[in-house]
C-alpha cells in the first residue's frame, strides 16, 4: 500500500483521475485503501461535485458509504474526478480535471465517474465508490474495461451524497476485481436513518445465487455499433458454456426510458442546485449589496458549467405550471410502465442482458464536436435500469481490434444484488479480462 500512496502524484498527473488526493500519506492501522467519486462529502477532503461553484467547500461530516469504509478499515486516497454535479456521459465537464482511459489516453473514461472508473483500473486491489443517476457507474465501468455495481435505489444510504436527481441516485462500487465488490457491497449498504429512502429494505444477503436464464431484448440491439454487437454477440456463447440459458425477447417500452428520465432527472436536479447560490457553500465571492436575485443571478452565470446550466433551465421549464402535468408527471408514470416491463419477463428469467454502451469510449475530440442530444443519446442503455431503480452490473465482455475494452449490462429485479455479484464473480472465471498497461 505504501508504493500506492507513493505513486499517486505521477498517476494523477498522467490520468488525471483525481481532484484530490490526501494530505496524510501514511498507511497506519488501514487495512485498504479506497477512493471516491468527488459528489460524496468527506471531512477531511475538499468535496465540489468537479463544479467552480463548490471550490473551497470543507464539509464537516463523512458520507455514510465514505464513514462505513473508514470504518472497515479502509483509507480515502482521494476524490475522483467527474462531470459537473454528474452532467454528463464523458467526464469532460468537470472543472478539476478530465480523467484519461487508461487503454488510451486520448479517450474518455465515461461519466460521470470517470475518475472512478479510471482509479479501478489503474491501481491494483483498488475499489472506488461511485454514484450512479442514468448509468454514471456502468458507463465508465464498459469504457475502462472494469466490473461496475449500481445496487437497487435505497440499498445503500444517500446521506452526504451531493445528489443530482434525488429519486435516482444509487451509490454502488468500481473494481477491476469482482470479489472487491462482493467484499464491500455489505459494508456500505443497510439502513441509515439520516436516508429514509435506505429504510424500507430487506437485508443483503450474498449466498452465492446462480442465474440460470437471462432475457435479451432485441430493441436495444438496433442502435448498437458494429463492433460492440460483435463483442456481445460472441459473450453470449460464453453465457451458454457457463450454464446459462439465453433467451430473444421483446421490451418495445425501453425506448420511452429516456425521454422520461431526462425530465425527471433535470427537474430534480434543478430543485437541488437552488442551494447553491454563493452564501453557504464553496465560493463566496459575490456583492453583498446587490439584491439577492441579483446576486443569485450573478453567481450562478459565473460558476456554473454549460451543461449544469442547460439541465437547471429544462429541469425548471419542465415544472413550471403549465408543463408539469405534460411532462413531468406524463415521465413519472412511464416510469411505473417501464418497471411493470421489467417485472414481467422477470416472471420467466433471472435477469436481462443488453451492452453498456452503443460504442467504444469516444475520443477528446469527437466528443467535442457532438451536440447535447448526441450526448444524451449515448445513455439510452444505461437509462432503464436506473429509472427503474434496478440493480445492475456492467462487465468487460470484449475488446475492438484496438484493444478497447466493451462492457454488457446485466439487470436484476429488485434486492437482488446476490446474483449479480456471484455472476460478476463467476464471469471473471469465464472470461478473460484484460488490464491496461500502466506505467509512470
Amino acid at each position: 500500500m505504501k508504493e500506492i500512496m507513493d505513486s499517486l502524484p505521477k498517476l494523477n498527473e498522467k490520468y488525471s483521475m483525481f481532484s484530490v488526493i490526501t494530505d496524510d500519506r501514511e498507511i497506519g492501522e488501514s487495512k485498504f485503501l479506497f477512493s471516491s467519486k468527488d459528489g460524496l462529502t468527506s471531512k477531511d477532503m475538499m468535496t465540489r461535485s468537479g463544479s467552480k461553484i463548490l471550490d473551497g467547500y470543507r464539509p464537516k461530516f463523512d458520507a455514510t458509504a465514505i464513514a462505513r469504509m473508514r470504518a472497515a478499515g479502509g483509507k480515502l486516497i482521494g476524490k475522483c474526478n467527474m462531470d459537473e454535479f454528474g452532467f454528463g456521459t464523458f467526464s469532460t465537464t468537470s472543472s478539476y480535471g478530465i480523467p484519461k482511459n487508461p487503454f488510451d489516453l486520448e479517450r474518455s473514461c465515461g461519466g460521470s465517474s470517470g475518475g472512478s472508473a479510471c482509479a479501478a483500473a489503474v491501481i491494483e486491489d483498488h475499489v472506488s465508490l461511485g454514484a450512479s443517476t442514468g448509468g454514471s457507474i456502468c458507463c465508465p465501468a464498459s469504457f475502462c474495461g472494469v466490473f461496475g455495481l449500481v445496487p437497487t435505489y435505497g440499498r445503500v444510504s444517500r446521506f452526504g451524497l451531493i445528489d443530482y436527481g434525488n429519486s435516482l441516485d444509487k451509490i454502488g462500487l468500481i473494481s477491476a476485481d469482482p470479489k472487491l465488490i462482493a467484499k464491500y457491497l455489505p459494508v456500505i449498504s443497510g439502513k441509515d436513518t439520516r436516508d429514509s429512502t435506505s429504510c424500507a429494505q430487506p437485508e443483503l444477503q450474498l449466498k452465492g445465487k446462480k442465474i440460470k436464464s437471462i432475457g435479451i431484448p432485441k430493441e436495444p440491439l438496433a442502435g448498437v455499433s458494429k463492433e460492440v454487437l460483435s463483442a456481445f454477440e460472441s459473450s453470449l456463447d460464453v453465457l451458454k458454456g457457463m450454464g446459462i440459458d439465453v433467451c430473444r425477447i421483446e421490451m418495445p417500452t425501453l425506448k420511452y426510458a429516456m425521454p422520461a428520465y431526462f425530465i425527471l432527472a433535470t427537474s430534480e436536479a434543478s430543485t437541488n442546485l437552488a442551494s447553491f447560490v454563493g452564501m453557504r457553500y464553496g465560493q463566496q465571492d459575490g456583492d453583498l449589496s446587490l439584491r439577492f436575485d441579483d446576486y443569485f443571478t450573478y453567481f450562478r452565470s459565473k460558476y456554473f458549467g454549460e451543461e449544469a446550466k442547460r439541465r437547471i433551465l429544462l429541469g425548471t421549464y419542465t415544472r413550471m405550471a403549465g408543463f408539469r402535468d405534460r411532462y413531468y408527471a406524463k415521465a413519472l408514470r412511464v416510469r411505473l410502465h417501464i418497471i411493470e416491463s421489467y417485472k414481467k419477463v422477470y416472471a420467466e428469467h433471472d435477469a436481462i442482458l443488453t451492452p453498456t454502451m452503443p460504442f467504444i469510449s469516444p475520443k477528446f475530440d469527437f466528443i467535442s464536436k457532438m451536440t447535447p442530444v448526441e450526448s444524451y443519446s449515448a445513455d439510452y442503455l444505461t437509462c432503464p435500469p436506473d429509472l427503474a431503480g434496478m440493480p445492475h452490473l456492467s462487465v468487460p465482455c470484449g475488446y475492438n481490434e484496438d484493444g478497447m475494452p466493451i462492457g454488457m449490462q446485466l439487470v436484476t429485479d429488485h434486492w437482488e444484488e446476490d446474483s449479480l455479484v456471484t455472476f460478476a464473480q463467476d464471469w471473471n472465471s469465464a472470461f478473460s479480462v484484460r488490464k491496461p498497461e500502466v506505467s509512470l
